[in-house]
């Protein structure tokens, strides 16, 4: 078996460890389109009503396989649920975006790490009363090309077909902000439909599919959270075009959330649930390599893919390597390839729900034109709760993602 014989062997055995009944294209799609409720009106008329936490207050965790749940995940694996006095289950690998807001809506889980704009949608398109707690993380996120391409640039995206985790998301923003500027218009067809020279194809397809995808060239490039750049890297052969957060320094990719029931009724669990996840996202932050290897398959398996792949989608940022190939034009930002950090800054959610209005997705997004950014952002946020974590636990400020002289404001910067 040569080299690239065996390259292909690990990337099977890692996406096959990453697929599952929960891997549903067609529901994934039905949610994106902001059929929420029609998809779930069926379940639901058929569960019994459940409390938030149903009654017993354990914090049921649901994530998907991504670096975006590692302050959730080393909450758990480090033991601080416990230590706030709460009973955590072992959280639950959801293999897609559609089937983890499914069981959020059920009630099946209590605590989860959504892409930013999905409680945008959730609630206020479907009116559904989720609250945000706190960032999950920031940045962590890139533009892998192909393998079969020539592409250097956003403009070289011009006639191909790329992949987005969800039309809701932050990857769907950055990557259209970055088209437009570069003259390419993001549309949505089918890939079969003909392409003009200035226009790039946008399809959503979940994040474990995205490898095997480029590698068999039916995708020219994708976007997403990792550790599926880094898989690309490592096992598809992929190049790196670009960092998210080298273009939105700093910009908040998954949050934290719950249901505003459990706010109101029982402040003093999601407290303590919030002081779990602070020191989860401090301890992150301080222990990359090692946070990396605890969560792969080589650690405590919270991530199939192997410690390999996570270390590097964690830490490596060769400043030189990735600057000669243009993937990091902002060395000066300071940034890592993901950071973590807890709060979340007013201004990156007005901005989020500004850039949300000139971002092409499928279905219905009218609810998008009414709504005030500053509103959605003290509405949707529940800040008291985060506010008191990092005051706690003061070592939040040492991530390089926080200006320590200013730490809960700040200005957004982008540029390509």
């Amino acid at each position: 078996m040569n080299e690239d014989d065996l390259r292909r062997a690990e990337m099977k055995w890692a996406m096959d460890a990453y697929s599952g009944d929960y891997s549903r294209r067609g529901a994934l799609n039905l949610f994106a389109q902001g059929g929420l409720f029609a998809g779930l009106s069926g379940l639901l008329a058929s569960l019994p009503q459940m409390s938030y936490a149903q009654e017993d207050e354990k914090v049921r965790i649901g994530y998907l396989p991504i670096t975006d749940a590692t302050a959730l995940l080393v909450a758990h694996a480090n033991g601080y649920f416990k230590d706030e006095g709460l009973d955590a289950e072992d959280p639950t690998l959801i293999r897609g975006w559609a089937p983890l807001i499914e069981g959020f809506v059920a009630n099946r889980f209590n605590l989860v790490h959504f892409l930013n704009p999905i409680p945008i949608w959730m609630r206020y398109n479907n009116n559904f009363p989720v609250k945000v707690l706190s960032w999950a993380h920031t940045n962590g996120s890139g533009v892998v090309v192909g393998a079969h391409t020539d592409i250097t640039d956003f403009k070289g995206l011009g006639g191909k077909q790329v992949a987005v985790p969800f039309w809701y998301s932050m990857h769907n923003i950055v990557l259209q902000y970055a088209l437009r500027q570069s003259g390419i218009t993001p549309v949505i067809r089918d890939q079969s439909a003909p392409l003009a020279d200035n226009e790039c194809n946008l399809m959503v397809m979940q994040p474990p599919e995205m490898p095997p995808a480029l590698a068999a060239q039916s995708i020219d490039a994708y976007i997403v959270a990792e550790p599926f750049n880094a898989m690309g890297e490592v096992l598809a052969g992929a190049r790196m075009l670009r960092f998210t957060g080298d273009i939105w320094k700093n910009h908040p990719c998954c949050v934290v959330a719950t249901h505003e029931e459990a706010i109101t009724a029982r402040p003093e669990w999601v407290q303590a649930v919030t002081n779990a996840v602070v020191r989860g996202a401090i301890y992150a932050s301080q222990n990359k390599a090692e946070v990396a290897q605890m969560i792969s398959r080589d650690g405590k398996g919270y991530l199939p893919a192997p410690a390999e792949v996570v270390i590097r989608a964690m830490t490596h940022y060769d400043t030189a390597e990735y600057a000669d190939s243009g993937a990091l034009t902002h060395a000066d930002w300071n940034n890592g390839r993901i950071d973590f950090q807890p709060w979340p800054y007013p201004s990156a959610d007005a901005l989020t729900v500004s850039y949300l209005r000139e971002t092409v997705v499928s279905g219905d997004a009218a609810f998008l034109a009414d709504l005030d950014p500053a509103f959605v952002s003290e509405d949707l946020v529940d800040r008291s709760f985060v506010r008191k974590a990092v005051e706690r636990f003061p070592e939040w400020l040492n991530d390089p993602s926080v200006n320590a002289g200013d730490p809960f404001t700040r200005e957004e910067v982008l540029s390509l």
